[in-house]
Formats: structure tokens, C-alpha cells, sequence
């Protein structure tokens, strides 16, 4: 089963409406003033506070100090960050020795070489991405080639997150936009893309399948 975030939720609805559609992770853009979607820490906890057991709420930053990630970890807001600005392996590292939750790392993905990058990581988990949430789709042959299991993030939506599966093989899918209308989230796309991907065979079903089969 292919794991799914929706991420970028901002208001008590959206949360209502992942709670209905069950998503593996919520993502919280958490101080973020260039995205329409931040919310500040105690909008986190408020909201984070709201998601069902089950759930993981994972927040989104950029550039933010370590130790205002590694807060909202430590107190139990967050069950994982997701570091999306030019955070490097120094930055990593130092918000390892603040908190033992798991980290993901973003990558823009534009070649070969970014994924080699993405494979470097120090983070527990990467995402690979055309962008900055540019809400556009990437060559997701070199995101295949990855070695280490990733998030595949960048223009997904409902519709295409099966052959986005299959063309990639990744760990988990990330949208945000895609299951949005009028620039809100939208709980029928939201079931919708939770139902695709848990549809979509991730790479450890398909090893599981082929062990089955020998």
C-alpha cells in the first residue's frame, strides 16, 4: 500500500476532512510568511490536536531555527518534520542532537544528480519534488531511480496517483493542491486520492508479492 500526506491544512474543516478520508500524514505549513498555507505554532497545535489517532501530523519548514523544529516535536504537536528550504547536513545534524523524531528532507528533482543528493541524506526519509510546492509533475523515471524509499511530491491529484505509482515506485505520494478547489481543500478529492493511493501498490508490497510468488 502506497502511504499518502495531505498536506498544507489551515483551517478546523480540512482536518475534519482527513479524519474522514484517513491519510497516512497531515502536513502543517508552520511559519512560512511566501505560503498562503502557513499557520503559526499555536495554529499547529490547535489543529494538529484536532487529528485522529492514527494520523501523523507532520510539520513543514523552511529555513526555520532547529530549535523551533525540534519544539513542536519534543512537546508532541508534530510526529515528524518535513524541511523544505536549503537545509543542509550541518542543519540536520544539529536538529538530531535536539530530538530524536523522524526527519524528511525535500529535494527539487531536475536530474540524476539531485537524486543523488537525495540519496545522501542524512534525514530518515526524503521527498523528491519539482519545486518549491510549484504544483508541477517531474521526469518521474529519475525519481525511480532512487535507492532509498521517498515521498514523490509535485502536480499530483486525484486521477493520476496510480500511474504516478507505477512510474516512480515511491514510498508515499504528497499533495496539497491537487486536492484543492477554488484554493481550499476539497474533502471529496481528498477521499479520493487517499482511496488511489491506498490502492497503489508500494515497493514493499511489490517485494512482498514477488517473495510470495517463488
Amino acid at each position: 500500500m502506497t502511504r499518502i500526506k495531505v498536506c498544507g491544512l489551515v483551517r478546523a474543516a480540512d482536518v475534519d476532512a482527513v479524519n474522514a478520508a484517513r491519510p497516512d500524514f497531515a502536513g502543517f505549513v508552520v511559519d512560512v510568511p511566501a505560503s498562503r498555507r502557513s499557520v503559526s505554532p499555536a495554529e499547529v497545535r490547535a489543529l494538529a490536536a484536532r487529528l485522529d489517532a492514527g494520523i501523523q501530523a507532520v510539520g513543514v519548514f523552511v529555513d526555520a531555527p532547529a530549535a523551533t523544529v525540534a519544539e513542536l516535536l519534543n512537546d508532541g504537536t508534530l510526529d515528524a518534520a518535513q524541511l523544505h528550504g536549503s537545509e543542509d547536513a550541518a542543519y540536520v545534524s544539529a536538529l538530531r542532537a535536539l530530538t530524536d523524531k523522524p526527519l524528511v528532507q525535500a529535494f527539487r528533482v531536475a536530474s540524476a544528480a539531485d537524486v543523488a543528493r537525495a540519496e545522501a541524506s542524512a534525514a530518515d526519509r526524503v521527498l523528491l519534488d519539482s519545486g518549491a510546492g510549484s504544483g508541477r509533475t517531474f521526469d518521474w523515471k529519475l525519481a525511480r531511480a532512487c535507492k532509498r524509499p521517498f515521498f514523490l511530491a509535485g502536480g499530483l491529484e486525484p486521477g493520476i496517483i496510480a500511474r504516478a505509482v507505477e512510474a516512480a515506485r515511491p514510498f508515499g505520494v504528497d499533495l496539497s493542491s491537487g486536492v484543492e478547489t477554488n484554493g481550499a481543500k476539497d474533502p471529496e478529492k481528498i477521499a479520493r486520492a487517499v482511496a488511489e493511493a491506498h490502492g497503489a501498490d508500494a515497493p514493499e508490497a511489490e517485494t512482498t508479492r514477488a517473495r510470495e510468488q517463488r
